[in-house]
């Protein structure tokens, strides 16, 4: 049965999502069938992996043909940031029953930034909110990738500088983050991180290297984030 209220409310909240993750799917979908993929891989990654980040980082890795251990150091380290900013979703979803299991497998970095940033309504039943919130961010990514790749299948399309979309939607979420939390050492860290590794680390060693450095950094300030909240 259908929680009207719930729906509603996380479909309201859930619009400057849509807007990105139907442009972001149509890339995702035009890139990986222009390497000539058919277009049902677009959908079936979308449903079954639902991760933008590495979903985009995965056409690279089909075309350079990187061996299945690479894939798999490459993948923890491109999402290991989901176990730690999972863990602050444990109390949250502590009460949401059945529906906890895709709830866990549904928080992408867009539906925490929501779930983190946007004041509840307390008259709400939390956990078919978050279960509506996820799901529409979910159909979202699934129908933009759906209709790129098949857009993409019918018509030559010069797919040059899409790959940036996701870069920008991090951006604008990242600034969304910081006018929540007031705390920039986070943000300090990523960006000096990101410069040694640019500057230091060779390009296929450079995202991991960073990835770690920046952990690293973060357990070192443990205290001032923990003291600006």
């Amino acid at each position: 049965m259908i929680k009207s209220r719930e729906f509603k409310s996380a479909l309201k909240v859930s619009i400057p999502v849509m807007m990105g993750y139907c442009v972001l799917g149509f890339a995702f979908g035009l890139l990986i069938t222009s390497l000539n993929y058919p277009w049902y891989l677009a959908f079936i990654m979308s449903v079954f992996i639902y991760a933008g980040a590495l979903q985009f980082l995965a056409i690279g890795f089909f075309s350079s043909k990187l061996g299945l251990l690479d894939i798999f150091i490459a993948s923890i380290f491109v999402n290991i940031r989901q176990s730690f900013y999972g863990l602050s979703m444990l109390k949250k979803f502590k009460k949401s029953g059945k529906l906890k299991p895709y709830l866990i497998f549904a928080l992408t970095d867009e539906t925490y930034a929501l779930l983190t940033s946007i004041k509840e309504d307390e008259q709400l039943n939390k956990k078919y909110y978050y279960f509506y919130l996820s799901a529409l961010n979910q159909f979202y990514w699934v129908t933009g990738s759906l209709i790129g790749a098949i857009f993409g299948t019918n018509i030559s399309f010069n797919t040059n500088g899409l790959e940036f979309s996701l870069t920008a939607l991090f951006v604008i979420l990242a600034i969304e983050q910081y006018k929540a939390n007031k705390n920039f050492v986070p943000f300090f860290i990523g960006a000096i991180t990101s410069i040694i590794a640019i500057l230091l680390v060779p390009i296929d060693s450079m995202l991991i290297f960073a990835i770690v450095c920046s952990l690293i950094g973060m357990f070192i300030f443990k205290s001032s984030l923990e003291n600006a909240k």
